[in-house]
């Protein structure tokens, strides 16, 4: 009893550890994105003082209200659907926000923010619903640890094909409605888990599960279009992160509080009809939150991407000519291997904790379950902390800053999975210690690669987004095909070499034009998903003679 008592000690604590880490690391990012904001539009007025003069308030209301249909000699059409914004925007980045507010939930930037993570978080709800439960899934399906990998290979194939797909889908319809549907075709076979009733069901069911994983697509176009250069590192790591948490909260969810509950309340011990019904609970969740996405959010900042299309504030995009403009750039692929051995790692531990804790130090279900939630709670700030790290290195060094920690947080991360790998032969604390710091660094290098990811080509960043996504899911099918043939020390230990192999990428990176430190006359050149215009001429002449930027 002690020793049980000792153990839920731990595992309690990990979750009030990773909160403090949380407040802290939301104390100084918010700090910084401050600092961020005032330098940027200090740096825009010194540019064009007289496009800003009187646009600007205590409250960061923008843009001058000009009725419907009016025209600026300057800027052309002024038409967007919200004239006043509660964050400071960059004007010459089409409205994105400078700052992150996280305690607003104000429609554009911030609405699109946290609809962004809480919709990648219930898409893992859903994904991962059944990984705690697959010990109680094999004794009654009567399958093997072989079978049971196959399941989870077709648990992360099913992204692989939606999120090439959907990248150029987002630069040609937006983020929302994308994610509101693939969030209800992701709910529907979640909620039909209990009728798995053979080894080729559970495969083709978590196939179409599976299809969920594709949101992070959406989840990082979405806060590229809303925030910009400056704090859009912060932006897609925080989303991605906080969305990846419900890796972590699946486990407890499923495996340590509603199995449990229905196993030993509702059906008397009957852990087969338990499995069977909780997987209802994240599906429902999902329905609702399609809904909601579809209902309440914005494209971009100046509105949903039909209406300005309609108005002809967008150029209409060529779906297969933006997926071969990413997909021609070596960047991007780059990026697909390294971003395969950080994602990759994370869905392959998703699926492979659980059982591993169950084997290694034979926990009951609900409590690996419990110690496998450790991994994904780091989520809560490791993922940010990376992305933040990666902005702070862009404002002192360009982007070499960017890819210089992007090698050494895959160094580190590689380094952690090694040690991990040999720690079977200790203690549980000390498999949870290296856990922690493992998990860390894992999430450090998902969100440093997405702070690099807007600037490899700013038009198709949707495109060159979901095929870097693609290659987390690619990553786990191989590891997760190591866990299957081999025995847990030996895949551990190979996957973690790869990912110190993998280290070195950085160097072969070049983004044109982006070596050095950019500035705020810079912006344009990387905007993010939607921009499509050039940086304003040096001559205050020859810039008074321009129309604004087209949005793309």
């Amino acid at each position: 009893k002690k020793k049980k008592r000792s153990l839920y000690f731990r595992l309690v604590s990990i979750p009030f550890v990773s909160l403090l880490f949380l407040f802290l690391f939301l104390f100084v990012t918010m700090d910084q994105n401050e600092i961020a904001a005032k330098t940027n539009i200090e740096s825009s007025s010194e540019t064009d003082s007289s496009s800003f003069e009187g646009d600007r308030n205590e409250g960061f209301e923008v843009e001058m209200e000009l009725p419907k249909g009016m025209v600026c000699k300057k800027y052309g059409e002024s038409w967007k659907k919200y004239q006043t914004y509660d964050l400071p925007v960059d004007e010459s980045q089409d409205d994105r926000a400078s700052r992150i507010k996280l305690c607003s939930f104000q429609r554009p930037h911030m609405r699109a923010f946290h609809f962004a993570w809480w919709s990648y978080h219930v898409a893992f709800l859903m994904w991962f619903s059944i990984s705690p439960l697959l010990y109680e899934v094999q004794e009654s399906l009567n399958i093997d640890k072989e079978q049971i990998w196959s399941s989870s290979i077709a648990a992360v194939s099913g992204t692989i094909v939606m999120r090439f797909v959907l990248g150029p889908f987002c630069d040609k319809f937006g983020s929302r409605i994308p994610m509101g549907v693939i969030l209800l075709i992701s709910a529907i076979p979640t909620a039909l888990t209990g009728l798995v009733h053979s080894v080729t069901g559970l495969c083709i069911l978590r196939f179409f599960i599976g299809i969920g994983g594709s949101t992070f697509v959406m989840c990082q176009y979405w806060t590229t279009t809303m925030f910009t250069k400056e704090c859009v590192g912060t932006a897609n790591a925080t989303v991605g992160g906080w969305g990846n948490l419900g890796g972590g909260i699946t486990q407890i969810l499923m495996g340590s509080i509603l199995f449990p509950i229905f196993k030993d309340h509702v059906y008397g011990g009957d852990s087969n009809k338990a499995w069977r019904t909780v997987c209802v609970f994240p599906a429902l969740l999902g329905l609702i939150t399609a809904y909601c996405v579809i209902q309440y959010t914005d494209d971009s900042p100046k509105g949903n991407y039909s209406k300005l299309k309609k108005i002809q504030k967008m150029d209409k995009v060529d779906v297969g000519k933006s997926f071969m403009d990413g997909a021609r750039n070596l960047n991007t692929w780059l990026l697909f291997v390294q971003y395969a051995c950080c994602f990759g790692v994370e869905i392959t531990m998703n699926n492979a904790a659980a059982l591993y804790f169950r084997d290694e130090f034979a926990l009951r279900t609900e409590h690996a379950a419990a110690v496998a939630s450790v991994f994904g709670w780091m989520n809560l700030f490791a993922r940010g902390t990376g992305g933040w790290i990666s902005d702070v290195a862009n404002r002192q060094w360009g982007t070499t800053g960017r890819l210089g920690w992007q090698s050494l947080v895959l160094l580190l991360e590689g380094t952690m999975v090694v040690v991990f790998a040999n720690c079977a032969n200790h203690s549980l604390a000390s498999s949870i210690v290296v856990l922690v710091f493992f998990s860390i660094f894992v999430q450090a290098a998902e969100g440093s690669t997405y702070g690099i990811v807007p600037y490899v080509n700013p038009k198709v960043t949707g495109s060159i987004s979901g095929i870097v996504g693609a290659g987390g899911n690619v990553g786990s099918v191989v590891f997760s095909l190591l866990f299957r043939q081999l025995d847990s020390k030996t895949a551990f230990t190979i996957m973690g070499s790869t990912i110190i192999l993998t280290s070195v990428l950085s160097i072969f990176i070049r983004i044109p034009g982006q070596q050095q430190t950019t500035t705020a006359a810079e912006a344009g050149l990387v905007a993010g998903c939607c921009c499509n215009k050039k940086p304003h001429d040096d001559d205050p002449a020859k810039r008074e003679e321009k129309a604004p930027p087209q949005t793309v």
